[in-house]
């Protein structure tokens, strides 16, 4: 695809590798605002619903809608993806370092909104909670409910990917009014019971209650953490068996049905087009240089 010279290292790569499905949710949340360019596209135009045939536009249109329309002017596109992360993350009150990874921030805004979520639960869903999802990452119920999903969340282990879901999910069903579809991973579904129980509508309260959804951030705060739950699944390991999404690349073994892992389809692809990301990157500057 080669719709637009914009690109960013940050976010292109990811959605350059993304399905279809996971660009869709992407693009419903870009459609739902008046001022948004995506659709009137040529590109979308004619390639739609195969939104991988514009996926960069997909891109530009989110670090668009994450700046001011002077600014954006003035720069020629939006704001780096990266400074568009951290300013969700002081929106939501992710404690973060402005110069620390993308990832790193990402899962401060994610752990921050999950902490929201579960002051709203009483202390007996928390329990039910952490009772099934203590299963799932093999660590102690041990200690006070809130610290121990935090821990799970923390430990990037199958446990921490399916609390990533659930925060995703609620956030996207607050604003397009659906959820993610989890049919492609079997695993998920045989544990969809907790997509549905209390944290759900905790996150959902959390999300009025502390206005993430204002006017300028109804669609960059999703977008930002849909962004950050693909770049978890594109850099996880894949089960043989049960097709179980694990984060945890180190693991041989899949701990919902004991199957091996194999790295996880997209990483190696990831990783190749982070590379390409990168040269792009120093042509572009060497042609900005010669201008």
């Amino acid at each position: 695809m080669n719709n637009t010279t914009v690109f960013d290292k940050d976010i292109n790569p990811v959605l350059e590798i993304a399905s279809n499905e996971d660009l869709e949710t992407l693009v419903d949340l870009l459609s739902s605002k008046l001022t948004e360019m995506l659709t009137p596209h040529e590109a979308y135009k004619e390639h739609s619903p195969d939104h991988q045939k514009y996926a960069d536009l997909i891109a530009k249109e989110i670090r668009e809608m994450g700046g001011n329309t002077f600014g954006n002017l003035k720069r020629g596109e939006g704001p780096s993806y990266h400074e568009i992360v951290c300013d969700v993350a002081k929106k939501v009150k992710a404690p973060h370092n402005k110069d620390a990874n993308i990832e790193v921030i990402e899962d401060a805004i994610l752990e921050t909104i999950l902490k929201k979520a579960l002051k709203e639960m009483s202390e007996e869903e928390r329990g039910e909670l952490l009772e099934k999802m203590s299963k799932e990452s093999g660590l102690s119920k041990g200690g006070a409910t809130t610290g121990a999903l935090i821990q799970i969340f923390r430990s990037g282990g199958f446990g921490s990917y399916k609390l990533t879901l659930i925060i995703v999910n609620y956030v996207i069903k607050a604003v397009l009014g659906r959820g993610l579809s989890l049919a492609a991973n079997a695993a998920l579904m045989r544990t969809a019971s907790i997509f549905t129980g209390p944290i759900g509508l905790a996150i959902s309260g959390a999300w009025a209650v502390n206005d993430f959804a204002g006017p300028a951030y109804k669609v960059t705060i999703p977008c930002v953490i849909h962004v950050a739950m693909l770049r978890k699944k594109l850099n996880a390991t894949n089960c043989n068996d049960c097709e179980a999404v694990l984060p945890d690349s180190t693991m041989k073994f899949c701990p919902e049905c004991g199957g091996k892992t194999t790295a996880y389809s997209d990483a190696k692809v990831f990783a190749e087009v982070q590379k390409k990301a990168e040269e792009m990157l120093l042509e572009i500057d060497d042609l900005r240089l010669q201008l």
